[in-house]
């Protein structure tokens, strides 16, 4: 899952002639570049309440310069479940954000979506592009997250509202982070060169726990469960009733991840 390219500030110009006699401005600090490469394994690989296949190798590398994030995330599939999805998927991501406060920040993204081997000939599309902006907060401790996504593709929307909570675990070091997701869509051109257009909307829901291990300063190990269901889903085309999603379904997804920055 949950940006825009690094710009490095180079600092502050000298003084005018003018006030040559005063102290020289010190120059700003550019922000510092990081990276961190993670390779997970998923049980499912499910998105917004949809299963798009089983079992699956997820590697992603993102680099963070400042308040910009800049990254590539895959899909590979280990254990097909799923007919005509594509594999790889390839996705583009970035973010930026703006800290109005300390409990209140505005983040617009995007998502560039690729499906190499998608059959176009199906009526899939082989990329999509989806926009976003997030507000995070928190309220008593619990970290909320808003969020609203359009795909310039499927021409439609997304709103998501994300809860995080995290309990100490200081005698190993760790934590448990609880996380419930619910979400809304309706989409307005799902297949690619229908006519007329087909149209998908659904509900989903997620909760989910993980526990992250410190190997060391740069890496980490994290385990987690989540469970998730896509509700209410359709799709319609033209005049004809509408069809139940058979990719809206409710499915546990282990997962094991190891990071590490640099």
């Amino acid at each position: 899952m949950k940006n825009a390219l690094p710009i490095a500030v180079l600092g502050i110009l000298a003084c005018a002639a003018a006030q040559a006699q005063a102290p020289a401005a010190a120059p700003a600090t550019a922000p510092g570049v990081s990276f961190t490469v993670t390779g997970s394994v998923v049980s499912q690989y499910m998105f917004r309440g949809q299963r798009l296949n089983g079992a699956g190798f997820q590697p992603s590398v993102e680099m963070a310069a400042g308040n910009f994030t800049l990254g590539v995330w895959s899909n590979v599939v280990l254990d097909d479940k799923v007919a005509d999805s594509s594999d790889p998927e390839i996705d583009a991501y970035g973010s930026y954000t703006m800290t109005i406060n300390k409990d209140f920040a505005l983040v617009p993204g995007f998502t560039f979506y690729t499906y190499p081997s998608a059959p176009t000939s199906a009526g899939f599309y082989r990329s999509t592009f989806e926009p976003n902006v997030a507000v995070n907060t928190s309220l008593a401790g619990i970290k909320l997250t808003p969020k609203f996504y359009y795909d310039t593709v499927y021409k439609g929307a997304t709103y998501e509202l994300t809860a995080a909570y995290a309990v100490p675990l200081a005698g190993i070091g760790s934590e448990l982070g609880f996380t419930a997701v619910a979400g809304t869509s309706k989409l307005r051109d799902v297949v690619k060169d229908a006519t007329p257009s087909v149209k998908a909307w659904g509900d989903y829901w997620l909760v989910g726990v993980a526990m992250p291990f410190q190997i060391d300063k740069e890496s980490k190990l994290v385990l987690g469960y989540a469970y998730t269901k896509g509700r209410n889903a359709y799709t319609k085309q033209g005049s004809l009733a509408r069809t139940p999603n058979p990719l809206a379904v409710g499915r546990g997804v282990a997962t094991i991840s190891y990071s590490v920055s640099f």
